[in-house]
């Protein structure tokens, strides 16, 4: 079974526009994040999709396999999936281009339950870790989801869900937007528009659910670090310093 990683770069955003052009400890993010999942040895191939000429040649300079968009694309899964099916491969990871910090355990976790689950009842693997702090359930920022007995996820919202009427902070998970799709799930998915779920909570994951694709949730104990902020960039040079070369 091949499996391969691509990684959306959209250039624009709304909370830090440029941040995967900036310098991160002598390296662009987006280069930084390319070269650690690379480097985790778990893919076939790694490529960037992008709608930016800057973030494709900076990615093409450096010998790595990058596509540029030909449409506008709302979400990243929209965008990898403009390229799904001239890509050879069975199982497609959509990693974040903000995530330098790669937790290959939880990458490995993904891989192993697509290719354990051959009757392919699977459409969709993602990841959830436990929230422990009322204040995080409560972010709207924080994408809650819920799942069936069987680990399936049933919704996904930036309301605390499950809600409880007693007030008693029940047990709960955040999403982590890692994603392993079976190849012609994806190129399904290029095909569908956005639902009414979808543009209310503005969760692309709403979509998947409306259309039927089961998703199965897999919990970690590890989140990896994003570059959201200019404060996060900061952050993530501090660290590398200390522990990098």
């Amino acid at each position: 079974m091949k499996v391969v990683a691509m990684i959306p770069a959209r250039y624009d955003s709304e909370r830090f526009s440029g941040k995967l052009m900036k310098d991160l400890a002598g390296k662009t993010v987006i280069r930084r994040t390319y070269e650690a999942v690379v480097q985790t040895g778990l893919f076939q191939e790694v490529y960037v999709v992008t709608d930016s000429e800057k973030i494709y040649r900076e990615i093409n300079q450096i010998g790595g396999n990058v596509l540029k968009s030909t449409k506008q694309h709302q979400t990243g899964t929209d965008r990898i999936s403009e390229f799904a099916s001239n890509i050879d491969a069975d199982i497609i990871i959509n990693i974040q281009g903000d995530e330098p910090f790669i937790n290959t355990s939880s990458l490995i976790k993904l891989i192993e339950v697509m290719k354990e689950d051959h009757l392919e009842v699977i459409d969709i693997a993602s990841l959830m870790i436990k929230i422990d702090k009322k204040e995080d359930f409560l972010n709207p920022n924080n994408v809650k989801v819920v799942t069936d007995p069987d680990g399936f996820a049933m919704y996904f919202s930036r309301a605390p869900i499950p809600f409880s009427r007693e007030k008693i902070f029940e047990k709960a998970f955040k999403h982590i937007g890692v994603y392993a799709f079976r190849k012609e799930v994806l190129i399904e998915i290029a095909t569908l528009n956005p639902t009414r779920l979808e543009q209310i909570e503005q969760l692309e994951n709403l979509r998947f659910l409306e259309y039927g694709m089961m998703i199965k949730m897999l919990e970690t104990d590890t989140v990896n670090f994003g570059i959201d902020t200019e404060e996060d960039l900061q952050k993530a040079n501090e660290f590398l310093k200390k522990n990098r070369s």
